[in-house]
């Protein structure tokens, strides 16, 4: 495209090589930040409750054709390259974001399953006459879910657990409170994997 054909800035009106009329990583992942890079304002929307949904997948499908009207491009090869990279950056953040929730939640299974209230919960399941019966041993214990909250010498705690052993598997639910800086389990229930029965483990 020669110089005398390049249309890009010209508005609505301007005609979009088709070469570039494609959907748009960049404006798909990082929609109001790729507005501001592109002279997209209407990308703005994404803060308008709604229509943010929508309106990403509507900036993956017009931003493109939005970009090269509303801003100055030298070339259709120079709106490639830099649209590119954003399309790079917008993956890169989503990468990152992924990896952020995952750490984040892999932090908090970790600091249930070292929490005193899931220890003392496993312990006494693992000592329980109807829990051995059932589930038999030696006994193994999965990944902790649920919330577990401390201030100071008080908290609360509501999991779940499962456990699985030589006769069979189930599940634990547990809530227990902290006061005075002691755990206590006010509820325990074990849950059979293989049928309806539970069975009450705290009185």
């Amino acid at each position: 495209m020669n110089a005398d054909n390049n249309t890009s800035g010209q508005g609505a009106s301007a005609s979009v090589p088709a070469e570039i009329d494609r959907w748009n990583w960049g404006a798909f992942l990082l929609n109001w930040i790729w507005g501001i890079g592109n002279n997209t304002f209407i990308a703005f929307l994404m803060f308008v409750p709604f229509v943010n949904l929508p309106m990403a997948f509507i900036l993956g499908a017009k931003g493109s054709a939005w970009a090269w009207r509303n801003k100055r491009w030298a070339s259709v090869e120079e709106f490639k390259k830099v649209q590119r990279r954003w399309a790079l950056a917008g993956l890169a953040v989503l990468v990152g974001t992924v990896l952020l929730f995952v750490a984040i939640a892999m932090a908090a299974i970790a600091a249930m399953r070292n929490s005193e209230a899931y220890q003392m919960a496993f312990t006494q399941v693992q000592g329980h006459p109807q829990a051995v019966e059932l589930i038999g041993t030696p006994m193994t214990a999965g990944l902790p879910s649920g919330a577990v909250s401390v201030s100071g010498p008080t908290g609360e705690a509501s999991l779940s657990f499962d456990v699985e052993g030589p006769k069979g598997k189930g599940t634990v639910h547990v809530e227990a409170v902290k006061a005075m800086g002691q755990w206590k389990i006010e509820q325990m229930v074990l849950e059979d994997g293989g049928s309806d029965r539970r069975l009450e483990l705290v009185p």
